[in-house]
């Protein structure tokens, strides 16, 4: 069993982060979990809202990132 993807967006302010969840998630495959590392306390409630949005699972906070599974 292989882990999620992971897309590193530490440093970066918002909206950095869900600019980059955006382009990266359609490069992943249906059903594929990617980890969005982030360290900007905005992404907390950015990264959910955003999948709310788009349709996608926000599955959670884990080891230091965010984790998207890709649902269309």
């Amino acid at each position: 069993m292989t882990g999620p993807e992971i897309l590193d967006c530490r440093g970066q302010r918002c909206p950095l982060p869900v600019i980059a969840l955006a382009r990266r998630l359609p490069e992943v495959a249906v059903g594929a979990v990617l980890r969005v590392l982030a360290d900007d306390p905005a992404a907390a409630v950015d990264i959910p809202a955003w999948c709310r949005m788009r349709g996608q699972e926000y599955l959670g906070a884990a080891d230091g990132g965010y984790d998207v599974r890709r649902v269309t």
